[in-house]
């Protein structure tokens, strides 16, 4: 079962992330925390790659979390192949990866979109939430649906 669990491990790395930067933003759009502080939070968190600005951090979790769903759309050919009865679950992954691959592009663009218009914090948020609710679903149901095969099947 070391397959699934490290599917959980790999989903709660995304989980804790994905709640900072939703506080991040949430705190700088408030006027709670300077700009400052946030780009110092964000540039201790795990997944950074030296960037120091919150589009920046948002674009690097956003290339982490494409590169999960690509590796896990390699997989899933396979994982349905030993296992049928899986093919509905897959499917269903396979598109929610897709929808959430949107999402992201929507968040990129309206990151983009605050570079020159500061009013758009708001668009962020909503981004960041709509991301938040989906992709939460989204591990909860793959973790349900795929740990106890992973490790069965030793993928």
């Amino acid at each position: 079962m070391g397959e699934g669990r490290t599917l959980i491990m790999v989903h709660k790395h995304l989980r804790q992330e994905l709640r900072q930067i939703r506080d991040a933003v949430d705190e700088v759009a408030a006027g709670r925390r300077p700009a400052e502080d946030a780009r110092s939070l964000i540039s201790h968190m795990t997944i950074r790659q030296n960037y120091w600005t919150l589009g920046g951090f948002c674009a690097s979790y956003c290339r982490v979390l494409t590169l999960h769903h690509s590796l896990e759309d390699q997989v899933f050919p396979g994982l349905a192949g030993h296992e049928p009865a899986l093919g509905p679950v897959i499917e269903k992954l396979s598109r929610e990866h897709e929808v959430i691959a949107d999402v992201i592009t929507g968040l990129d663009t309206a990151l983009t979109r605050l570079l020159s218009d500061e009013t758009g914090f708001d668009d962020v948020r909503d981004q960041v939430a709509l991301l938040d609710r989906l992709l939460t679903s989204h591990l909860d149901y793959e973790e349900s649906q795929l740990v106890e095969p992973l490790g069965r099947l030793g993928y």
